[in-house]
């Protein structure tokens, strides 16, 4: 339960904008502390996509402490949606966190590193939790300061679900997370290591890039590699295919398009003196403009299919949209970018260009106008810098109390916009 010392107050109503501000602020450094620590706890226990069992019971325990009742778990498996009703209906705004962590091997030397040998919170998933249950603290003590309510979303499987299985934000607002009551607008921050912990940043309109995956198989015909003119070398086709799918992002999209096309692995044949009969490539491709995407997909298939017909080789291609575009409602972005700016000064806010990194908060930003945000969590100085799906990654504790009062900020100026 809350400290005694920094328990709801009765409700008054808030003079201005900066005295919500100052109100937060105060709340959210004396819990600072033990934000701090639920940080760690998470980091300590990572868990991957789908996997969340651990993690989804600890916040679940973590909003009843901070006497939310309206909860409802295991949303898509083990996600969580938690309601906040302020003193009267009025407008709901959503704040949404991810949950899982990667597999990767954490290196030795924090205190709190991962207890999960290949798993490591390497994307500030654990961070995103944190500043969101710091935000959930301040709102719960101040919901008769406010009318509406503020939403709660605790997602898993933000990286991916496994082969096989379904999860993630697609599949939370399949099984009705925003429904009853629907979000007017929804907020989410990510962990972002270009920027120095204390700033945050922001983009109008198309904030992250689609991302979609793709296979090739290559089949030939093998043959002695002495001879080779009686077989088929899957992997001269194969090399075909990968400088050839190069010139799409050259040649074939529009120049002022942002597109990118990457192979990340080659593999095939079967030994040095043997002509291989089959080479698979797996690749990614990015695209911040939908007619992009759909052509770049197009272009593939035509590449690959010539190149196949041209060699006398056969191919197969499976190609998976992932994640649409993260695309921030540019109205409010205008309206409440000034919010942060007011809150942390002007000169901590920037205005960034779009990122090729993808997330599937895309999915309830295509449902409900939505503001995605970076959170500054480097320090160079103390030599945290790492990037995020790295060994290396790390943050500076501090950013944990900028979040939250970030997230804090924007909800209550959107609830009390009217007010």
């Amino acid at each position: 339960m809350p400290d005694a010392e920094t328990s709801s107050p009765p409700y008054r109503p808030l003079d201005s904008p900066q005295a919500r501000d100052q109100l937060a602020a105060t709340l959210i450094a004396q819990i600072e502390p033990r934000l701090i620590a639920i940080r760690r706890e998470l980091h300590q226990h990572p868990e991957l996509s789908n996997r969340e069992v651990r993690t989804a019971r600890f916040l679940l325990h973590r909003l009843q402490e901070l006497g939310i009742t309206d909860i409802r778990a295991n949303v898509a498996h083990h996600g969580i949606v938690a309601t906040i009703r302020g003193r009267r209906p009025g407008r709901v705004v959503g704040i949404r966190a991810d949950m899982d962590a990667l597999p990767i091997d954490e290196p030795p030397g924090l205190p709190f590193a991962s207890a999960t040998p290949g798993v490591m919170h390497a994307c500030g998933h654990d961070v995103h939790m944190t500043v969101a249950l710091g935000a959930a603290e301040v709102l719960a003590r101040m919901s008769q300061r406010f009318s509406g309510a503020v939403k709660l979303f605790f997602q898993p499987a933000e990286e991916g679900p496994p082969p096989g299985e379904e999860g993630g934000a697609k599949l939370m607002i399949a099984e009705g997370a925003l429904d009853a009551p629907r979000p007017d607008a929804i907020f989410a921050l990510h962990c972002y290591p270009p920027l120095e912990a204390g700033r945050l940043g922001y983009s109008s309109g198309v904030m992250m890039s689609s991302c979609d995956r793709f296979t090739i198989a290559i089949r030939g015909k093998m043959a002695h590699g002495a001879y080779p003119h009686r077989g088929v070398d899957a992997i001269v086709v194969a090399s075909t295919v990968v400088m050839m799918l190069q010139t799409i992002r050259s040649r074939m999209i529009d120049a002022q398009q942002p597109m990118v096309l990457t192979i990340g692995k080659m593999q095939g044949g079967r030994r040095y003196n043997i002509v291989a009969d089959e080479v698979a490539l797996e690749g990614t491709v990015r695209a911040f403009d939908e007619a992009a995407r759909a052509e770049t997909e197009a272009l593939i298939h035509q590449i690959v299919s010539n190149a196949a017909a041209g060699s006398g080789a056969s191919y197969d291609i499976q190609y998976e949209r992932l994640v649409p575009p993260l695309v921030n409602d540019a109205s409010l972005v205008a309206r409440l970018a000034p919010t942060l700016q007011r809150a942390f000064g002007s000169e901590r806010v920037i205005e960034h260009a779009p990122r090729m990194g993808a997330e599937d908060f895309a999915y309830f930003a295509r449902e409900a106008p939505a503001m995605f945000f970076s959170l500054g969590v480097s320090n160079p100085a103390a030599g945290i810098g790492g990037d995020i799906h790295t060994p290396k990654f790390a943050v500076d504790e501090t950013c944990i109390a900028t979040g939250a009062r970030a997230l804090t900020a924007l909800a209550l100026d959107f609830l009390m916009a009217d007010s």
